[in-house]
């Protein structure tokens, strides 16, 4: 097996007999020469504007955001998109197993994890390099995709002054979402009791965006929804936008409507500081709120 990256950054992976019976077979990953905006997504029905604008928001007032999905569902083409509104001035660090990500912004840092050599050494893994950008005086920290122990290292860097920072996760829903980086929690051994993690989830999060790629094969933004703190051991939620389906129509394409429940969420606080709450309440369909 071979794992690699082209240099005009496509992913390739190689498999040779007696790992495959019908043949070697060579996958390569290309990626697009630039990044979609949210402006392109919202042409595209992949969310509405409204909810475009709120992601901008939270962008610029450096709300943590978790983005969820399935494999293939869009998380780092829409993980990509938000961090187009990170300040340019900000020093941001991006930790990935496979470098994809393509931010715009003139001082971002890369960091991708290494495998192990042919002797079974050398590997650095995420949680290692998450870290180290705790030591590179970041603005802001963007893991790719947490999959293990990292995404306490992670949630470390949200609560800590790193605000801002983003990650995808796979995930079904946005809470099932929470129970992954839950699991993820407990997978780094600290011997932490659950609600000590619930707490630290859900102080260190803020936003968490859910997008699937739909029967139709068009992907959509499910839902978006708040950390609104936690009650009891349970990690509260409040659901900010939501797509409804309405029906099919004849040539399979899925219709529905992206529908902002008109819910006050906790960082318009945030947003004021940035002079941004107005818009992000008239963006929520709470105007005059």
């Amino acid at each position: 097996m071979v794992d690699a990256r082209l240099a005009n950054g496509s992913r390739v992976n190689i498999v040779l007999p007696p790992l495959v019976l019908n043949g070697g077979t060579i996958s390569i990953r290309k990626f697009p020469a630039s990044s979609l905006t949210l402006e392109t997504m919202v042409r595209q029905e992949n969310l509405s504007h409204e909810m475009a604008r709120v992601l901008q928001i939270a962008a610029r007032s450096r709300i943590n955001i978790l983005i969820s999905g399935g494999t293939g569902s869009g998380k780092t083409t829409l993980l990509n998109a938000v961090s187009q509104y990170i300040d340019r001035r900000e020093r941001v660090i991006t930790v990935e197993d496979a470098v994809e990500l393509r931010l715009q912004q003139p001082h971002v840092v890369q960091m991708e994890t290494r495998p192990p050599n042919i002797e079974g050494v050398g590997q650095v893994g995420q949680r290692e390099l998450v870290r180290n950008a705790l030591r590179m005086r970041p603005d802001r920290i963007i893991v790719g995709e947490v999959r293990g122990p990292e995404a306490f290292d992670m949630l470390q860097a949200m609560n800590t002054g790193h605000d801002g920072s983003m990650s995808t996760v796979h995930a079904n829903s946005p809470r099932d979402a929470l129970y992954r980086i839950e699991n993820m929690v407990m997978m780094a051994n600290l011997s932490l009791p659950l609600k000590a993690i619930r707490m630290h989830i859900a102080s260190a999060l803020n936003l968490i965006v859910h997008i699937e790629r739909m029967r139709d094969g068009i992907r959509r933004v499910q839902s978006v929804v708040e950390i609104a703190g936690i009650e009891g051991e349970i990690i509260s939620a409040r659901e900010l936008f939501a797509f409804h389906y309405r029906g099919e129509r004849h040539d399979g394409r899925i219709e529905g409507i992206f529908e902002p429940t008109r819910m006050r969420p906790d960082f318009v606080v945030r947003a004021a500081r940035y002079g941004l709450d107005k818009e992000l309440l008239d963006a929520l369909g709470i105007t005059g709120a």
